[in-house]
Formats: C-alpha cells, sequence, structure tokens
C-alpha cells in the first residue's frame, strides 16, 4: 500500500457561538415574515433594547400534538426565537402573532427564579404584570383559548 502523506483528516475545532447560532434560518413564511413581527414588538415594547436575536420557523412534524400546544420557545443561551410553523396559517391575526413574539422577548428581559427546593420558575409573576402590558393581551389570550383546537390533533 502507498505511504500516507502529512495530510490529516482531523479536523479542527473552533469554539466560538454555538452551532445553532451559525446556521441560516427560515424567517419568511407564507403569512407572516417573523423578523419584520420581531422589529416591530422590540421597537414598541422594548426600546431596540433586544440585540442578536434571531428568530425562526420550527420544523414541522410528521403529527400534530395531542394536548398542549407550543406556540413559540426561545433559547437564550443561543439568542434563538422559535415560532411554531401552524401559525403561519391565514386564520391567525397578526396581532396574535406580535402577542406570541412579546411572550418570548419577555423571557430575554425577566430574570427567572427558583423555588427553595431548586426549581426553576420562568413565569414568574413580574412576568405576567409585564405580560399584561401588551396592547391585545386579553383579546390574544381568549382567542388563544378559543382557537387551540384547531392546532391540536
Amino acid at each position: 500500500m502507498g505511504k500516507k502523506t502529512g495530510d490529516s483528516k482531523r479536523k479542527s475545532v473552533h469554539f466560538g457561538l454555538p452551532i445553532q447560532g451559525q446556521l441560516q434560518f427560515p424567517h419568511e413564511g407564507v403569512h407572516f415574515d417573523l423578523r419584520e413581527i420581531l422589529s416591530r414588538v422590540n421597537a414598541e415594547y422594548f426600546s431596540n433594547r433586544l440585540r442578536g436575536y434571531k428568530i425562526k420557523w420550527g420544523r414541522k412534524r410528521k403529527t400534530r400534538p395531542r394536548t398542549t400546544f407550543i406556540f413559540a420557545s426561545i433559547q437564550e443561551e443561543d439568542k434563538i426565537i422559535k415560532v411554531h410553523p401552524l401559525l403561519d396559517a391565514p386564520f391567525v391575526p397578526l396581532w396574535f402573532m406580535e402577542y406570541v413574539i412579546y411572550h418570548e422577548v419577555l423571557h430575554a428581559f425577566v430574570p427567572e427564579e427558583y423555588t427553595e427546593s431548586g426549581r426553576r420558575i420562568v413565569h414568574t409573576r413580574e412576568f405576567y404584570r409585564r405580560e399584561r402590558q401588551f396592547r391585545f393581551y386579553r383579546k390574544a389570550r381568549r382567542w388563544e383559548t378559543e382557537n387551540l383546537g384547531r392546532f391540536l390533533q
């Protein structure tokens, strides 16, 4: 067999951004542009203090959830907000999408708390107080309750 040359097949590891922070994510849906909504919510409610976050549509699942539905989530370590792709629908009002994104951004500004046993609480009293400051809060919560079944199997 031939002699091995100095070329190595080893890959070097470069630590930096978490892997998700290096990927390109789709933010444009059929009905909503998430980046545009995030920009508007950030300006109106947070004085453009949210910096460095990306927003994207989450992955489509093969089956719909049966009992609970997570509209969106935030990964603070990667600075990524993911929105469930089923929300990119014509029956979803823009103000509801703004509420969902507002809720996730609020997690970046309201610190979590811990119980005496060490359980983490992300929806604290302060979080709920600030969440109610969203201008369509009651309307959005009512719409969420009335339409939850459209997202479940």
